[in-house]
């Protein structure tokens, strides 16, 4: 099959799809509008683009995106079998029904929810087939459910590598930092040690619990802290109950996960002594927790999570879910 990607990637997850197609035989190509970047011509544009944004729900930025990726599927005389999108709602809609142009069926996934991001509403009709990873958007606007995928499956766990932290977490900075100062002091007087990393533009100096960076890591970087950790931490967004990565980490590398999403024991995954579910306004962490080792969950169950059972469902619809 002919099969092209359509992205915005900024940390390389996607071509983690891109590799396993290609291992399965696929043609596919890869268009990261990424590095797409628009800027105002003048103070007058970017005027312009704010009345087109209030009054006419236009974006310059989305219609660059797009543009540019029409450019791209125009190079390309080969009509693909399926298109396939992350993160739509950074395209304009009009680009996006442009898509059926080049494709004999168009497929959209998306890992944000539309409470958070209400700019997925305007492009879902443009798609032949929508997926979400949030289950509630899924029975509200009729769409497929997918998760995210485990991307980094048995990484670094025949290599020996020494345990240096009890928890890790990388985010940035929003409304969850008062959630994660919260953990690490119940850590902290658990005297139980963690590598806690938050992104922050402005950049502020390490307060002795928290580390702030101010240029974002790789993902290779980020591979090297989960490695080197005993337990993932996750803490999930307000009004956002669709799996993180982080928690595809964890599977990926079979470590234990603390999470504030109680929503994660409606999936077959669950098991309560590798997952922690605890409180965001008052956390718990019971030292027992991490003395208990690793219980691996069935293969029949760990591989619909897997890049090979996420391709199986959104491109091939062999159902898993």
């Amino acid at each position: 099959m002919y099969i092209t990607l359509i992205s915005l990637d900024n940390l390389g997850l996607n071509e983690y799809i891109v590799s396993t197609l290609q291992k399965q035989g696929h043609t596919v190509t890869h268009i990261n509008f990424r590095d797409y970047k628009y800027k105002y011509p003048s103070i007058l544009h970017k005027a312009y683009n704010f009345f087109l944004k209030a009054f006419l729900k236009r974006n310059l930025k989305l219609e660059h995106h797009g543009k540019k990726i029409i450019e791209e599927l125009q190079k390309n005389n080969q009509i693909q079998d399926v298109i396939l999108t992350i993160k739509g709602d950074f395209i304009d809609p009009k680009s996006t029904l442009e898509f059926k142009k080049h494709s004999k069926k168009t497929i959209a996934f998306f890992n944000d929810n539309i409470y958070r991001c209400p700019k997925i509403e305007r492009v879902l009709h443009c798609y032949d087939e929508v997926y979400s990873f949030e289950k509630a958007d899924c029975e509200k606007f009729n769409l497929k459910f997918a998760p995210n995928w485990i991307y980094n499956e048995n990484a670094g766990l025949n290599d020996n590598t020494a345990l240096e932290y009890g928890v890790f977490n990388i985010s940035s900075i929003d409304k969850r930092l008062s959630t994660l100062t919260l953990i690490a002091n119940e850590l902290k007087s658990k005297k139980i040690n963690f590598k806690f990393i938050v992104y922050d533009k402005k950049h502020k100096a390490k307060d002795g619990i928290i580390t702030y960076i101010n240029k974002h890591m790789s993902l290779s970087e980020v591979n090297h802290y989960t490695n080197r950790s005993k337990v993932l931490l996750d803490i999930h967004r307000t009004g956002q109950n669709g799996l993180t990565f982080r928690v595809f980490e964890s599977l990926g590398l079979e470590k234990k996960l603390i999470t504030t999403n109680a929503e994660i024991k409606n999936y077959d995954f669950y098991n309560p002594n590798n997952i922690l579910v605890i409180d965001e306004q008052n956390p718990v962490i019971p030292v027992s927790f991490f003395e208990n080792e690793y219980e691996k969950i069935p293969d029949s169950i760990f591989e619909k999570y897997t890049l090979q059972g996420w391709v199986n469902n959104v491109i091939f619809e062999k159902f898993v879910f």
